[in-house]
This record gives structure tokens, C-alpha cells and sequence, in this order.
């Protein structure tokens, strides 16, 4: 069994690439991905994306506001709580900082950061972090704010290992994504084979981010088995250890996710 521990279901291509979200999800059980994590990106699309995934009992939901979508988000503190209240949610997020594409907001993304890791800790569900080009922040965020009591992860991990053994002391996990199978992805492959197999993940992000050999289609839960198998072969495990070990992780994280 695999979970996609972090996609976004409401942005694949239906009528075109898929049917609708049976078919999608029919695709990925076809490559045994079994669980589905749909992150919200913004306030405004979070009830569209409930009504979408609420069938599916094996589809959980996060809600937050991403970074890159401050700028456009009407979002405000009790609007947050009260959607990431829902039973259906089981993180909160994604959320974080992003200096790479948004350097002159970083005060707005620090204070949105900062309410998102009250409303984790009000509810108490774990982080969804994005974090590109804000390394020492994110980590003073977290510590300031006392993110240790939810934990979370750091999705689609691309930072070094030091990020990722101050983020693990917290109580974090490491979610490898499409990414790590790029060719030109040489060092942070180096970073996962130092990182316990305990505190990984795995993820499309779809979809964006297809991993080889897909690369340069729209990415889907389905191809959460490649980025195992790669993962696999890096760690020195069968993919059988590999899937197992992440599905346990995913759901000692995200303790409100049924199997």
C-alpha cells in the first residue's frame, strides 16, 4: 500500500487527461496508492475541493494558504480555524514561506505563517510546510511558535540536511517528491540517504512535478509508486519495506486520517 501524501486534487485535468476523480482515483489504486492527502492552496477554493473529495473515504484534506497565494487570499484567522475544524481535515496548510518567488511580502508570509502554526496547535493537526529560499525563518518560525507540539512536514523537500535535522528534532517528517528522481537532482538525493526511512514521506504534488519517467506530463497520485520505487533503490530497501514504512508514517503524522 502507498499514499500520495500531498497532491491537489481539484487542479488535475479532468475532461481531458482524466474522466473525473473516480478515474483518477481508480488509476492510482490500480499501482496500489491507496490514500490520498488534497492540499488546499487558498481559503476561497476549500469548499469547492470538500464537495469534490467528500465521496471518497480514503481522501483526507488539509486546508491553508500557500504562500504564493497571499496576494490573492482573503483569508483571516477565524476562517482558517473554523475550516481546518472540520473532521474531514487532518492538517493544516500548506503553508510557510516561499522567498524564491515572493520576496517582497516576507512580513505579510511571516505573520500568515505565524496563524497558521496557532490554528495547527488550537486544533492539534500537523503542519503542511512549503518553504523555498527561507531556511533560517522557517525554522525560527517554527521554534518561536511552538510548532514541535503538532509536528508536520516539510513537503517536497528540496532544502539541505541540516533543515531537515532541525525540522525532524521538532518532530517533523520529510516528504520526497517527483524531484528527487531528476537527474540533475545529485544532491538531494545525497540529503534523503541520510535521512532515517522512519521520518520520510512520499508525493506527487500533482499536479505539478511529474517524476521520471514521466516527466513533462501533468503528474498524478498513480506516480507516487515511481517516486517510491526511486526512493526505494536509494535507500537500499524493496519497495515493499519502502511503501510500508512510508504508509505507517504517513499515518503516525496525521493521526485523524483513517486507514
Amino acid at each position: 500500500m502507498l499514499v500520495d501524501s500531498h497532491c491537489h486534487l481539484d487542479r488535475l485535468s479532468y475532461n481531458d487527461i482524466h474522466i473525473d476523480l473516480a478515474d483518477v482515483v481508480n488509476k492510482a489504486k490500480l499501482r496500489k496508492v491507496e490514500h490520498f492527502l488534497s492540499v488546499c492552496i487558498n481559503l476561497e477554493s476549500f469548499e469547492s475541493m470538500l464537495e469534490l473529495i467528500a465521496p471518497f473515504k480514503e481522501i483526507f484534506a488539509s486546508c491553508g494558504v500557500h504562500p504564493l497565494y497571499l496576494k490573492d487570499s482573503e483569508a483571516d484567522l477565524d476562517s482558517l480555524y473554523h475550516f481546518c475544524s472540520n473532521p474531514k481535515v487532518v492538517a493544516v496548510g500548506e503553508t510557510g514561506l516561499d522567498y524564491f518567488y515572493s520576496p517582497d511580502n516576507k512580513d505579510q508570509q511571516l505573520a500568515m505563517f505565524e496563524q497558521h502554526i496557532d490554528v495547527a496547535v488550537a486544533t492539534k493537526k500537523p503542519l503542511i510546510i512549503h518553504t523555498r529560499d527561507a531556511k533560517e525563518d522557517t525554522l525560527r518560525l517554527l521554534k518561536h511558535a511552538g510548532a514541535e507540539r503538532v509536528g508536520g512536514v516539510l513537503h517536497c523537500f528540496t532544502g539541505d540536511l541540516e533543515l531537515a535535522e532541525q525540522a525532524m528534532e521538532m518532530g517533523f517528517y520529510i516528504s520526497a517528491s517527483g524531484i528527487v528522481t531528476f537527474k540533475n537532482a545529485k544532491a538531494l538525493q545525497e540529503v534523503f540517504t541520510h535521512i532515517p526511512v522512519e521520518r520520510i514521506l512520499v508525493e506527487t504534488d500533482s499536479p505539478y512535478l511529474a517524476p521520471i519517467p514521466h516527466r513533462g506530463q501533468e503528474n498524478q497520485p498513480a506516480y507516487t509508486a515511481d517516486v517510491a520505487d526511486f526512493m526505494a533503490r536509494l535507500k537500499g530497501l524493496s519497495y515493499t519495506q519502502l511503501c510500508q514504512q512510508t504508509s505507517d508514517n504517513f499515518f503516525e503524522l496525521f493521526k485523524f486520517a483513517q486507514r
